[in-house]
């Protein structure tokens, strides 16, 4: 009986990752560890932190020395002064502040808690800052990917964000690359015949966010899931079209 059916596979066996680490190259070998092989038309859906870690992007605390405008907003969010520099030096703007939460523009255009730098999975007195530029990231994983196995895949970079009127987070697509991030079916006749007019789905969203169900945020130590069987129509649009500007965004 043909029926839709999707795949996700958590990719354990990584090592911790370090600067200079060839990702492809650890994901492909993982993957064969566990008696599977990468195919064409798999969708990989990759933790920011071992993109960042890779890529040089973690940091010690005490590179940091507070500003007096840093100072002032750890004595009112209780935040570590120099947690608190890490986020300002990462951000556009700040968006908004209260108990201890501070929402920022992130320097490549996420509106996100702390601008993504994390304290999570980054080591002791360390902080992981977002990958400079996850499209780029994702592309080169993925080109990589295509070199060494010959296999063509899409990649997603992901973090985790919070969302506006409703509890808990999920993970988002912030780099994305071999795949259209958004499917519009605007135009199209829903099953009464009556033509979509504002039908848009962020597919590398929720393709991150169902990524997430085997990824996890904590000590699981899966940073890595293969998505099998979704059918997407292949593209090079990145993932930083995904956000709402300012003039669109009823939330700001």
């Amino acid at each position: 009986m043909d029926f839709p059916k999707v795949e996700i596979i958590g990719v354990k066996g990584l090592p911790i990752i370090k600067e200079g680490d060839d990702l492809a190259s650890l994901i492909i070998e993982a993957v064969e560890r566990m008696g599977l092989n990468l195919r064409n038309g798999d969708i990989l859906v990759i933790s920011h932190i071992i993109v960042s870690k890779s890529e040089g992007r973690v940091r010690r605390l005490e590179e940091y020395r507070p500003s007096r405008f840093a100072e002032e907003i750890a004595k009112r969010s209780g935040k570590d002064p120099r947690h608190v520099e890490a986020i300002l030096q990462s951000s556009r703007r700040i968006v908004r502040m209260r108990d201890g939460l501070i929402i920022c523009e992130a320097v490549g255009g996420h509106i996100c808690a702390n601008a993504g730098v994390d304290l999570s999975n980054a080591g002791i007195g360390r902080v992981a800052l977002l990958p400079e530029d996850p499209d780029l990231s994702a592309s080169r994983i993925r080109e990589r990917i295509k070199k060494l196995i010959g296999v063509e895949v899409a990649v997603i970079i992901s973090d985790t964000q919070g969302r506006p009127l409703r509890r808990g987070s999920i993970n988002i697509a912030i780099g994305c690359s071999g795949l259209k991030p958004i499917l519009d079916r605007r135009g199209e006749r829903d099953l009464y015949g009556r033509t979509l007019r504002s039908k848009m789905i962020c597919i590398a969203d929720e393709l991150a966010s169902a990524a997430e169900l085997v990824i996890g945020q904590a000590d699981e130590g899966v940073p890595v899931a293969i998505i099998r069987g979704y059918e997407f129509e292949r593209s090079e649009e990145p993932a930083s079209m995904i956000p709402r500007s300012e003039q669109d965004d009823l939330f700001l």
